[in-house]
């Protein structure tokens, strides 16, 4: 049974009574519930009938929910925290900023763009206004940050939002992390165990695996999460990952048909996480509507209590909340989750809200901050901190042919090319793109600095001296994101006429507002630049300086060059 009195949870005497008392207290539908994290998906489900029936019937112990405007969000937190018997979690996804728990928030930078600073005061000032923005809409848990360690260059899951490949870093800037948060009242959640970036494909779509030996994965992964669950990591979010040197490690004779993702994995949750490693705080799963978990060839009848049996405390979303609070019910009534280990998930999930103190804050009637506080979403001292930090983390990678400094002087006529994705799916939903805006923005930084820039997108390439006469360089941006729709991420030249055919032709720069593995497709690109992301202060301190008005100080990863020699000149 968890020890609530020690690391992560340090409770007190008053703070252990609650949590005994609450689970003495709960009836069995209650106990149940608390192992869901329920999604609030749309302004629909954030009615205030709405919240009140899903929490009276289902009675889940914590909230995740799509984006909306803050005043929305805030209404949302203050109608749940008082319609709930039980203070409640209520999750964000911020891991590169505000932004990622409220629509007005402020994007600042995302794991690679940390990396790039190699600045841990950097990551903690960043994880302190992602909290300071997030709870003041009535957030409490961060699902970050992202410690998954990008070692094969083709992982597009957690490229951006992954620190780097470098177990040392990511400790550095994991703790960093969890310091800014701690500026704040906030459980973090590191993800996703037992390791995302070694491979290609998505968990989204399919089963991740992790192809480490044990020794291997001790000396990376491993090496991370032990030194961040000795710092006081309060949650872990577990990945639909295998880990199949482990799974045989753990548990000799098991046949390969019977490996699971670590959801679904006792021997990697409850075994080697929670018992080698000594984790005593609370597992979450990673949503389940992910193929990763779908495809573990077992039925969600059978996945649902499955995932609390293998060590995980709480089940994050419902897909069908009548069919799989049965589903989680029947397993229970079948012994497939024991008292034991019911009572264990409860002790955990309740010990994260004590060690909060939002039985206390529920009393008070403060569970959410004053409504004056959402003043602080997208401030203008928040936006000038996201400037401070792309002027930081824009990085340069080659200029071999030496076209920067990019001036109205040396190429006033521009032909803007860019590409950038259809849409991207978030928690199963499905969202458009905002290139439309990007592009707008991207014109008048542009236009505002003296460039006269041509932005239509041709139906041929035409004449080579004609195109020459009329364009002094090429601007091709490249915003290619995006997952849970490919296993893969790769340029997609929408228009024959965007294709590279001009870099033979006239000076070419290249801006990657996402991923920064492209050079995969335009190795024969002269000038390329990381940006990491598509906000205006980053492409603002990239103008700056393409022009020569500051320097390039991000830093970047050798998994820019794809492995390949020709991406390099």
């Amino acid at each position: 049974m968890v020890d609530l009195r020690q690391k992560p949870y340090y409770l007190n005497e008053e703070q252990v009574k609650w949590v005994e008392d609450t689970i003495a207290s709960m009836t069995v539908e209650e106990k149940i519930g608390q192992l869901f994290v329920n999604m609030v998906a749309n302004a629909d489900e954030r009615r205030p009938e709405a919240i009140k029936a899903v929490l009276s019937t289902y009675h889940p112990g914590a909230i995740r929910y799509h984006n909306a405007p803050k005043e929305e969000l805030w209404e949302m937190a203050k109608n749940l925290q008082e319609y709930s018997k039980i203070p409640l979690l209520i999750a964000s996804n911020c891991e590169m900023g505000g932004n990622g728990g409220v629509n007005e928030g402020t994007t600042l930078a995302n794991g690679a763009a940390m990396a790039a600073m190699d600045s841990e005061a950097e990551v903690r000032r960043m994880a302190a206004i992602s909290a300071k923005e997030s709870e003041a809409v009535g957030c409490n848990w961060n699902f970050a940050p992202v410690v998954d360690l990008t070692y094969n260059w083709r992982n597009t899951i957690v490229q951006l939002r992954a620190f780097n490949d470098s177990p040392e870093d990511v400790i550095r800037y994991g703790k960093a992390f969890f310091e800014g948060m701690r500026t704040k009242n906030f459980a973090t959640c590191m993800k996703h165990f037992p390791g995302d970036g070694t491979e290609e494909n998505d968990q989204h779509l399919i089963m991740g695996i992790n192809g480490m030996s044990a020794e291997e994965w001790d000396e990376s992964f491993g090496k991370v999460y032990k030194a961040l669950i000795d710092e006081g990591c309060m949650t872990i979010m577990a990945g639909h990952i295998a880990l199949p040197a482990y799974s045989k490690k753990l548990c000799p004779g098991i046949k390969d048909e019977e490996i699971r993702p670590a959801t679904l994995a006792p021997e990697l949750i409850t075994g080697l996480l929670k018992g080698q490693l000594g984790f005593n705080g609370l597992v979450v799963t990673d949503a389940s509507h992910m193929i990763g978990m779908f495809g573990a060839t077992i039925p969600r009848s059978e996945q649902v209590p499955g995932a609390i049996a293998a060590g995980c405390d709480m089940f994050l979303f419902f897909n069908d909340r009548d069919e799989d609070f049965g589903y989680m019910m029947d397993g229970y009534q079948k012994g497939v989750i024991t008292e034991e280990r019911l009572n264990d998930a409860l002790h955990r999930i309740l010990g994260v809200k004590a060690a909060l103190n939002l039985h206390v804050l529920k009393a008070e009637g403060n569970l959410v901050p004053p409504r004056e506080n959402l003043a602080v979403v997208g401030c203008a001292k928040h936006h000038e901190a996201a400037r401070e930090m792309a002027d930081r983390f824009v990085t340069l990678v080659k200029d071999r042919c030496h076209y920067l400094p990019m001036t109205k002087e040396r190429y006033g006529r521009l032909k803007l090319v860019y590409i950038g994705s259809e849409a991207t799916v978030i928690a199963g939903q499905k969202f458009k793109s905002n290139d439309d805006a990007v592009i707008q923005d991207i014109v008048e930084q542009l236009e505002a600095r003296g460039f006269s820039v041509d932005a239509a997108v041709e139906q041929k390439k035409g004449k080579m001296e004609e195109f020459r006469r009329k364009y002094d360089a090429v601007l091709l941006v490249l915003n290619v994101q995006g997952f849970a729709q490919f296993n893969t991420m790769r340029i997609k030249w929408d228009e024959p006429a965007k294709q590279p055919w001009y870099m033979s032709e006239l000076p070419t720069f290249v801006v990657s507002l996402s991923n920064t593995n492209n050079l995969i497709d335009v190795p024969m690109a002269r000038c390329y630049i990381n940006s990491y992301l598509p906000t205006h202060e980053t492409f603002a301190a990239t103008l700056e300086k393409m022009a020569g008005e500051s320097p390039f100080m991000g830093r970047y990863n050798e998994n820019v060059f794809c492995g390949r020699w020709e991406t390099r000149f």
